[in-house]
C-alpha cells in the first residue's frame, strides 16, 4: 500500500516520525512517500536533527514558503496534484492544521484520493485563527479521521460527520514525548544564567495574535516580569524582531534565549517548574511531564487541561499572569490518560489499512 505523508512544520515531522516508525514496525508492507512541503519550520530541522529524532527524511521537498497563506496553500495544491497523479498513491496522510494540511487535503480530495488527518476534531472556535480554518476545512474533506481525544469526537459529531469515519487513538504527541523524554538534553544557556530543576519558568511566545499586536506583547511581557520569577524565553525570530520594532523593554528576569531544537525543548519542559505559552502542543507537553501551564491566549483547542485545572487560560492580562502564577504554580498535573496510553501510531497504522471505504 502506498501512502503519501504530507508535512510542512517542525511540530509535523514529530508526529510523522510516530506513525512511520509504527508503519516499519508493525505494516512493513506500507510504502511511505514523505513530501515536505517547504513551508518555513525552524532552523533546528537541520541535517542531524533528523537523524537525532530517527525522523525519515522526505522524498520530496516542494520548496514552498515566504508568501502568504493564500499564496503558499495555492502553490502547495498545484505542486502536490502534480506529485500524486505522479505516485498514484492509495491514501494521502495529513496532521495537525497547517497550510500544509490543507493543501494535501485538498489536492487529494480533488483527484478522489482518500484523505486521512491525524489530529482531528480540534476546536478552538475562533475563526480568526488560520490553523481554525485549515483544520474545520481538513476535517470535512477527509475520509478517516483519527481523534486525541473525547472533546474532538464530540466536535466532529456536532458538525454532522459520520461517526464511522472517526477513530478516537489519542494524541500521537504522547507517543512522541515518551519517546524523546529519554534522548532530551540541555541546551546551551547564557552565562551567569544558573538554573536548578524545578527551578524556573519556561515561555514561549510565537502566535501572530500576541506578536502582532504590541499592546498584548507588552502587557504579557509585563506580566512576566511581575511575577519576579526566573523565566527561559526561547524567542522565535518573529517575536524577537517584533519586540524591537514595537520598543518594549524585555524584564530583567526573563532570560532570552536563541531558538533551541526539540530535544533541548524537552529537556527545559522536563526541569520546569511551571510553563508559559501561546502554542497548542506545548500546553499539552506540559501535561504529558506534569507540568502546569498558562496559556497566553484566550481560548484554547485542549479545553480538557482547562477542565482538569492544570491549564488556565490568561490572555495578555498582565495581573491575571501575576495573580494565576500564583494559584497554579502547585497545582498536582497528571494522572488521568486524557490522550490514550502512548500507542497511538501503532492505532493509526493498523487502523489505515484495515479501514474499507464505503
Amino acid at each position: 500500500m502506498k501512502v503519501m505523508t504530507i508535512i510542512g512544520a517542525r511540530p509535523q515531522f514529530i508526529k510523522a516520525a510516530v506513525v512511520s516508525r509504527a508503519f516499519k514496525e508493525h505494516r512493513p508492507d506500507v510504502q511511505e512517500i514523505i513530501v515536505h512541503t517547504g513551508q518555513p519550520y525552524d532552523a533546528n530541522m537541520s541535517e542531524v536533527s533528523f537523524d537525532e529524532l530517527e525522523i525519515p527524511r522526505p522524498d520530496h521537498n516542494l520548496g514552498i514558503g515566504g508568501g502568504t497563506h493564500g499564496q503558499n496553500t495555492g502553490r502547495m495544491i498545484e505542486k502536490l496534484e502534480g506529485l500524486m497523479i505522479e505516485i498514484m498513491p492509495e491514501w494521502v496522510l495529513v496532521y495537525g492544521d497547517t497550510d500544509s494540511t490543507l493543501a494535501g487535503a485538498l489536492a487529494a480530495s480533488k483527484l478522489n484520493v482518500p484523505v486521512v488527518h491525524v489530529e482531528a476534531g480540534l476546536r478552538s472556535f475562533n475563526r480568526k485563527m488560520p490553523e481554525e480554518i485549515n483544520r474545520v476545512l481538513t476535517d470535512h474533506v477527509a475520509n478517516l479521521l483519527f481523534v486525541p481525544t473525547e472533546t474532538s469526537l464530540q466536535n466532529l459529531l456536532n458538525e454532522g460527520i459520520a461517526n464511522e469515519k472517526m477513530k478516537l487513538v489519542g494524541d500521537v504527541m504522547y507517543d512522541a514525548a515518551l519517546f524523546y523524554k529519554r534522548k532530551s538534553r540541555k541546551p546551551d544557556l547564557p552565562e551567569g544564567l544558573n538554573i536548578e530543576s524545578n527551578g524556573f519558568v519556561l515561555c514561549t511566545i510565537h502566535r501572530a495574535e500576541n506578536t502582532d499586536d504590541p499592546k498584548r506583547l507588552g502587557s504579557i511581557l509585563e506580566g512576566l516580569g511581575n511575577t519576579g520569577q526566573t523565566i527561559v524565553l526561547p524567542l522565535h525570530p518573529r517575536t524577537r524582531s517584533k519586540v524591537a520594532d514595537y520598543g518594549i523593554c524585555i524584564p530583567g528576569n526573563v532570560w532570552v534565549i536563541e531558538p533551541i531544537g526539540y530535544l533541548e525543548m524537552v529537556w527545559l519542559e522536563v526541569h520546569c517548574r511551571l510553563i508559559a505559552t501561546d502554542s497548542g502542543g506545548i500546553q499539552k507537553e506540559a501535561y504529558f511531564h506534569g507540568k502546569p501551564c498558562l496559556t497566553l491566549r484566550d481560548e484554547t483547542e485542549w479545553v480538557e487541561l482547562v477542565d482538569e485545572g492544570v491549564n488556565l487560560l490568561v490572555g495578555a492580562d498582565a495581573s491575571r499572569i501575576v495573580s494565576c502564577f500564583d494559584s497554579i504554580l502547585n497545582v498536582s498535573v497528571g494522572g488521568k490518560p486524557l490522550y490514550g496510553n502512548g500507542n497511538s501510531g501503532v492505532q493509526i497504522a493498523e487502523a489505515l489499512l484495515s479501514v474499507q471505504l464505503a
